[in-house]
């Protein structure tokens, strides 16, 4: 007995091609994260010319100190060479702060590298922790440098209000994002990457399973309540 016309199943549609465009979209989304490169390579260009200006002061700081030493005497340096040097410090610490963001960025978005994990720098918040610490670390340099001169003693008064002002802002700032890192971030994972880094010379960083494991534990500890924010961050 034959099924009427009426009676068999509409004929199967064909499956739509909207999930391809889709995952073809969002591919290529994913993939403008490799725009970073440009701020990436820019950033550690300055760096690079920082450190290059850094060693170029300090190889000209001591070649005049020595000379005028030899020719004037010890008592020549007394004062501004301490000024001098202490400004070959604030020049590398700028440095540092331009790398800090170069290598962050790259790890963050385009390969993990031990580096940045043996450094801690998990998220966006890590990098943000590393580089106003340097930044403080850079107004505490500068301070002394007035200080150290003390020409205008009110002048320097003032200049150490405004600092503390700007200090206090970044240490605060510190204290409030404090265990906002990433999970990834544990004791052993970061013990695990110098190991990498400065043993194997392996500058990639692979994640296994063992750190989401951990991370995932670590987040649900947060979530629980069991251990501090500060104590997941690493």
């Amino acid at each position: 007995m034959t099924s009427s016309p009426s009676s068999r199943p509409p004929p199967a549609r064909p499956p739509t091609e909207e999930p391809s465009r889709r995952e073809w979209f969002s591919e290529i989304i994913g993939r403008t994260r490799f725009v970073v490169l440009i701020a990436v390579i820019a950033v550690l260009l300055v760096s690079f010319s920082l450190f290059l200006q850094g060693t170029l002061l300090a190889l000209h700081t001591i070649w005049d100190s020595w000379r005028d030493t030899f020719t004037q005497g010890i008592a020549s340096q007394e004062g501004n060479i301490a000024v001098e040097f202490l400004e070959i410090v604030s020049t590398m610490l700028k440095a540092v702060v331009f790398y800090l963001i170069g290598v962050g960025l790259y790890s963050l978005f385009i390969t993990p590298l031990n580096l940045t994990s043996a450094l801690g720098v998990e998220s966006l918040a890590d990098l943000e922790q590393k580089v106003v610490s340097v930044i403080i670390v850079i107004l505490g340099v500068t301070f002394l440098e007035h200080f150290v001169r003390w020409d205008k003693p009110l002048d320097t008064l003032y200049f150490a209000g405004a600092l503390a002002l700007a200090g206090g802002a970044l240490v605060f700032f510190q204290r409030v994002h404090r265990g906002s890192g990433g999970d990834l971030g544990q004791p052993q994972s970061k013990v695990r990457a110098r190991q990498e880094l400065f043993e194997n010379h392996t500058e990639q960083r692979h994640i296994d399973d063992h750190d989401v494991q951990l991370a995932e534990q670590a987040t649900q500890a947060k979530q629980e309540g069991k251990v501090d924010a500060e104590e997941g961050s690493g």
